[in-house]
């Protein structure tokens, strides 16, 4: 029996959180039984917080690999899409955001002089861009809603400065 993981998100969080993860339902023969989707995902926020690999997963969460697979699931899926328009949207729906000033951030990198255009890209260098890119998201996703849920407490008297 494993111990309990350390969790990222109060149940606050995680209460906003869980209705945009979609239901596993289990496969037409049985098997095992899915994997939590609160600890999977507390899983996928602690590598990408602190940028480890898979394999230095602590055992209190689910294994790597069920990690990686259910993240790779989502993406697949556009969960994370769907995710991050809602939680703008309902950022939005409070006044938290201003929209006064609005970026767009694309990464641009041209091929060296000389290469084939037929040449196969690199695949180390896709999956970093796409990597850093998902860390970036969460990063900011989780500064924000502690920034909003901060907010709103104050806003409702619950919590003191």
């Amino acid at each position: 029996m494993r111990k309990p993981a350390t969790r990222e998100l109060t149940n606050e969080m995680w209460e906003k959180i869980a209705p945009l993860l979609p239901d596993l339902e289990p496969g037409p023969k049985g098997g095992r039984p899915w994997a939590d989707n609160r600890e999977v995902f507390e899983g996928i926020l602690w590598i990408l917080r602190t940028g480890a690999r898979w394999r230095d997963l602590p055992p209190e969460y689910p294994s790597p690999a069920t990690c990686w697979r259910r993240l790779h699931k989502w993406e697949e899926e556009d969960v994370w899409k769907g995710a991050w328009q809602e939680y703008l949207g309902q950022l939005d729906a409070d006044g938290l955001l201003d929209w006064e000033e609005v970026f767009i951030d694309a990464s641009f990198s041209p091929a060296k002089k000389g290469v084939s255009r037929s040449a196969p890209l690199a695949k180390g260098r896709a999956q970093s861009g796409w990597w850093w890119q998902t860390v970036q998201g969460f990063q900011l996703a989780l500064t924000l809603n502690r920034q909003a849920l901060r907010k709103s407490l104050l806003r409702s008297g619950d919590l003191r400065r």
